[in-house]
């Protein structure tokens, strides 16, 4: 390769960091001054300490431990973002220690007066009144900030419906709401903006985002993409291989898809292109690999945690049922991958950039003793707070094991502090996430959208989930992973649960196709970063990301219809049938959608891989056959006219 291509094939730390910034808009954060970044360390601090604290010794009441919690997120979001977001102001303006000041006052005003407000049941004194428009105000503002407009949008329309319902036509019309009524229900209940989403934010997940914190000092994420490497490394097409199977792992502890993308694909990207990939299909598939992190088990972006909360199914079941949709998604992109190289001939890395499996697991291998620690005490039956905490305890034990991440003050500090400033961004939108469901709460919308997608699809099951999906997708559009959660959940999943859907089934359906907003254009912002680093056009690189993940939009059907997908009443021997089924299934599907099986396949080679490959991955032993005899019919006739094309290319010479 010339020095031009390899330097085409290089991204330097500053464009990574560029990359971030742009399309992951938590992340683009105001270039403060020392003294201002020394106070930001201070209240990091200071907020991870009380959320440890309070996973030791007890969480305080819930109006309590969740408005301390929103506060130290408003104080950093107003100190840490600025008004103006494309300027990306250095100096604070006065509107900010406004804001600041607004922020700690609140805080006070809660502490100072909880048992009144208790005690007063919802009876708002006119200081409770000017208090709650202040909070509500702030929080809207915060999220603008810090997770931009469509968050914002949707908790301003949401206010805006709960005070002018009576003008609404058709069945969205309620009688409408006080300004009094709405802002009590919104900053004095635990279900407005002090909901169960922040409180769930406020006690496990926090720990979780901590826990991530501390387990990237141990260098977890190097080890990540060893492992990866000298599992695919030297099969066909390796560095894509390596960037699905790095991302996988990967998405076990992140919660951001677009900062899954950068962070692997800053090694993924210029390695596929080196070895012959497109630069559109090495971007698509880390982009499609690091979204389906979100959807992969134990920690799901944060939302596993919420699942557990609204579903009341407990968190080590949803992670079960989680587990063979997410392990169907990635072998469809792994399959996908593998066609793509054996199509345009790739080869694998050389031998001697690729480690030894073994080498790897014996001097890292015990970096995945924290992710096995949590899974087991929670299937202990332990709270997932008590398994944040012996989480992050776990990972300093770990990494003590090596010199270079003994943790020492400083790295605790910095662990810390960035546990603190990844909350903040979860912890806004999931107060006006809030917004949203108390909305919901207050005027029924939720049973009236669910009516609505029944009656539009005249109750046909297959109508309404094909509805409830392009609604998820629309509404995950540019939203985080926590939030995408909250709201496709409240406002779609009901859909589905009048028709009978199972519970799990219906709540993973809507936040597949939330998630899978990521990658599906014209929003998508994960395809958006992956395009960044590998300098493709970003609609042909979505359009490419959508066919990888194929699977995340033919899976939900599937376990819907079969909930053995989800394990669900599935013993041991059921499983030795519908796990290599569904996964043969999801070959099948790969190979008709990449048009290749051992060579080129024409359209109606493509369609009968297809049928066989939704045959295969729907459970029932009918299915299964006719699935089977038609991908072993296409296999063989495909083997058959390549022999053939083969013997006469020979005679021919």
């Amino acid at each position: 390769m010339t020095d031009k291509s390899a330097e085409n094939n290089t991204i330097s730390q500053g464009e990574i960091q560029a990359i971030i910034e742009k399309y992951d808009i938590e992340s683009a954060t105001r270039k403060l001054p020392i003294k201002w970044n020394k106070a930001v360390t201070i209240v990091a601090v200071l907020f991870s300490s009380f959320q440890v604290y309070t996973a030791i010794f007890g969480a305080l009441a819930p109006q309590l431990q969740r408005s301390i919690h929103l506060t130290f997120a408003l104080l950093l979001a107003y100190t840490l973002y600025p008004f103006n977001r494309s300027k990306r102001d250095k100096s604070m303006r006065l509107i900010d220690y406004i804001l600041i000041g607004a922020s700690s006052f609140i805080a006070l005003y809660w502490i100072f007066n909880y048992e009144a407000i208790v005690l007063r049941a919802g009876d708002i004194t006119r200081l409770d009144f000017v208090m709650g428009i202040i909070a509500v105000l702030l929080v809207l503002e915060a999220t603008r900030r810090v997770c931009g407009l469509p968050v914002f949008i949707l908790g301003i329309l949401a206010l805006l419906y709960c005070y002018f319902g009576r003008y609404v036509p058709g069945e969205f019309m309620h009688r409408g709401f006080s300004i009094q009524r709405i802002v009590a229900h919104m900053y004095l209940s635990t279900e407005g903006m002090l909901g169960v989403p922040i409180g769930v934010v406020s006690t496990f997940v926090f720990l979780f985002l901590l826990f991530g914190a501390f387990l990237k000092r141990t260098g977890v994420g190097q080890f990540f993409n060893d492992f990866a490497n000298a599992i695919a490394g030297r099969s066909s097409g390796g560095p894509a291989k390596v960037a699905v199977v790095a991302s996988a792992l990967e998405g076990t502890i992140s919660g951001s898809s677009i900062a899954n993308t950068v962070g692997s694909g800053s090694f993924t990207i210029p390695m596929m292109k080196k070895m012959g990939y497109r630069p559109e299909f090495a971007a698509a598939v880390e982009a499609s690999a690091s979204t389906g992190g979100q959807i992969m088990p134990p920690v799901m972006g944060a939302a596993a945690f919420l699942m557990a909360e609204f579903t009341g199914i407990p968190y080590i079941k949803v992670c079960i049922a989680a587990a063979l949709p997410a392990v169907l998604y990635f072998t469809g992109v792994f399959l996908s991958v593998h066609i793509e190289a054996k199509r345009l001939g790739l080869k694998g890395l050389p031998e001697n950039e690729v480690p030894k499996l073994w080498t790897v697991i014996r001097k890292r291998g015990v970096l995945f003793a924290p992710v096995i620690v949590i899974v087991v005490i929670m299937d202990m039956g332990f709270t997932p707070m008590r398994a944040g905490l012996w989480g992050i305890v776990s990972s300093i034990l770990v990494g003590a094991l090596f010199k270079e991440s003994r943790m020492g003050l400083k790295k605790f500090i910095e662990s810390f502090e960035e546990g603190a400033r990844t909350a903040v961004c979860v912890a806004v939108v999931s107060a006006t996430a809030g917004i949203v469901v108390g909305t919901i709460s207050l005027t029924g919308l939720g049973l009236k959208l669910a009516t609505g997608l029944v009656d539009i699809a005249h109750g046909n099951q297959l109508v309404t989930m094909f509805l409830t999906m392009i609604s998820s997708i629309i509404l995950g559009m540019g939203v985080p992973t926590t939030a995408n959660y909250i709201i496709t959940s409240t406002i779609c999943a009901p859909a589905l649960l009048t028709l009978g859907v199972s519970v799990i089934a219906a709540h993973l359906f809507v936040f597949y196709y939330g998630i899978i907003a990521d990658i599906t254009p014209p929003v998508c912002s994960a395809v958006f970063a992956g395009a960044g680093i590998a300098k493709s056009d970003p609609m042909k690189t979505g359009i490419i990301a959508t066919k990888l993940a194929i699977g995340a939009f033919i899976v939900p059907y599937m376990f819907v219809y079969s909930p053995q997908l989800l394990l669900e009443s599935a013993n041991l021997i059921s499983l030795f049938w519908i796990v290599p089924t569904a996964l043969l299934g999801m070959f099948a599907v790969s190979s008709g959608v990449q048009g290749w099986l051992i060579s080129e396949l024409n359209i109606f080679e493509r369609i009968l891989l297809f049928i066989a490959g939704l045959l295969l991955i729907h459970v029932g032993a009918l299915t299964d056959l006719l699935g089977v005899t038609i991908l072993l019919c296409v296999y063989f006739f495909k083997k058959w006219r390549s022999r053939s094309t083969q013997q006469k290319m020979n005679s021919c010479q």
